[in-house]
């Protein structure tokens, strides 16, 4: 049997969680407070084995539980092996121990993952209150999703049903049409809650399309389950464009939350909408559902923040200066972050020359770039209005709806209504493009 102990991969978050919990900000200080290597704290919050003094002291110092949370060290390999020995050793699919090249979320239970504390506690406070509604906000690649995977995830824990919908899988002949768009939202909901979708028998022509939806909804959706359901709508921002489809839905998801104030079955319906910076299609403010519940905007990375991930990847930045040139060029964000870690992680090159190599064709972002040029080329104005605000030396007013969708591709930060250069990155790039 082995002699080593490892936290289980559904309880990374919680451990992650209870470091900042108990007035730790890094690693090293745990590190120094207990006075083990860096490396064995590292080791244990990413869920790689220690031995057993190790993983109860350092259980003590974060006030959890070692029972609830530890997991033998490659115990079912073990076993497996002992009843046949020509079985290779199982490996558990689920524990991430080597950075993959970051691409779209980060998986659950990954050590590579940043804790949006104390914004993640607060939501997951949030979603217990009966008919909440809460609206995460924040450009591409930000980590909207990765955040929303958690909260799901910790929903689940606490035996509710999850409905997650991303409306960037919807074909656009959906999204243009109300009727079809909220048909098809129901029988998605209704599957994923595992129920036939009977559409039909809710669907009524002349009672109209929002009526029906809430019908359904109303009678069979939240009738049919005993506990409380977290709705998530994922990339809402993909019916902005479809003007007549957002005044009337966007304000139907404000209905129901208003709902529940009077009708106990709608406060089991907690709703979870995600999307990319601001609509710009004007809504009556008593019908919006952008001025009501928990906003939560997602910023990018901090320098804390980015030392922390930097040790998750292996490298000791605790000086501060490599943190500094980096963000000084990708400005915090997260997905440009990831990736030079990743890459610097794996010993491909120095800092200094991806640095100086990121705004080119032959760097690490060069992707990233040339996807934001090729959608700049299809929408000159855009392009325009872009070197307009990297030339500028100082804050530049543009058109709301302008200055909404170059926000939402992340290449410009949005101080009132006024924008500036996102980083050193896009500003080098764009201007010698």
């Amino acid at each position: 049997m082995s002699r080593s102990l490892r936290v289980r991969t559904e309880c990374i978050d919680k451990v992650k969680l209870a470091l900042r919990h108990n007035g730790f900000p890094s690693q090293r200080a745990l590190s120094e407070e207990v006075g083990f290597a860096l490396a064995t704290v590292s080791n244990f919050l990413t869920g790689k084995p220690v031995d057993y003094g190790t993983f109860e002291e350092l259980c003590r110092r974060l006030s959890l539980d070692w029972r609830e949370i530890s997991a033998l060290d490659f115990e079912i390999s073990s076993q497996a092996n002992d009843a046949n020995p020509d079985i290779p050793a199982l490996i558990d699919t689920n524990q991430e121990t080597s950075p993959r090249y970051p691409s779209g979320s980060v998986p659950l239970g990954s050590p590579f993952y940043i804790e949006r504390a104390p914004i993640q506690e607060q939501v997951y406070q949030e979603i217990r209150k009966p008919g909440a509604l809460v609206r995460i906000k924040a450009p591409r690649e930000m980590g909207k999703t990765s955040l929303l995977l958690r909260i799901l995830d910790s929903a689940r824990k606490l035996g509710y049903r999850t409905v997650s919908l991303n409306l960037e899988q919807v074909d656009q002949t959906i999204l243009s049409d109300l009727n079809q768009f909220l048909r098809w939202l129901c029988a998605n909901s209704a599957r994923q809650l595992q129920l036939k979708p009977i559409l039909d028998d809710y669907w009524d022509e002349d009672l109209g399309s929002k009526i029906s939806c809430t019908s359904y909804f109303q009678e069979y959706l939240l009738e049919s389950i005993k506990t409380p359901l977290v709705f998530a709508l994922d990339e809402v921002n993909q019916i902005f464009e479809h003007h007549q489809v957002v005044k009337d839905f966007l304000p139907l998801l404000r209905s129901w939350h208003e709902e529940a104030k009077t009708l106990p079955i709608w406060q089991k319906l907690r709703l979870m909408v995600v999307h990319s910076t601001e609509i710009y299609v004007p809504l009556d403010l008593n019908q919006s559902p952008f001025n009501v519940g928990l906003p939560i905007q997602l910023n990018n990375f901090s320098p804390e923040e980015v030392q922390q991930l930097a040790q998750c990847y292996g490298l000791d930045w605790e000086a501060g200066e490599e943190t500094r040139q980096l963000m000084d060029m990708v400005g915090g964000h997260p997905a440009l972050v990831h990736t030079a870690l990743y890459h610097l992680s794996r010993g491909e090159i120095a800092l200094a020359q991806l640095l100086e190599m990121a705004p080119t064709a032959s760097g690490i972002y060069s992707h990233h770039l040339q996807r934001h040029w090729v959608t700049l080329q299809e929408k000159p104005e855009l392009l325009v209005a872009l070197n307009s605000v990297m030339n500028a030396t100082e804050p530049l007013s543009l058109e709301p709806i302008i200055a909404h969708k170059l926000g939402s591709m992340g290449l410009i930060k949005q101080l009132g209504h006024k924008a500036i250069s996102d980083c050193k990155l896009y500003r080098k790039f764009f201007l010698e493009s």
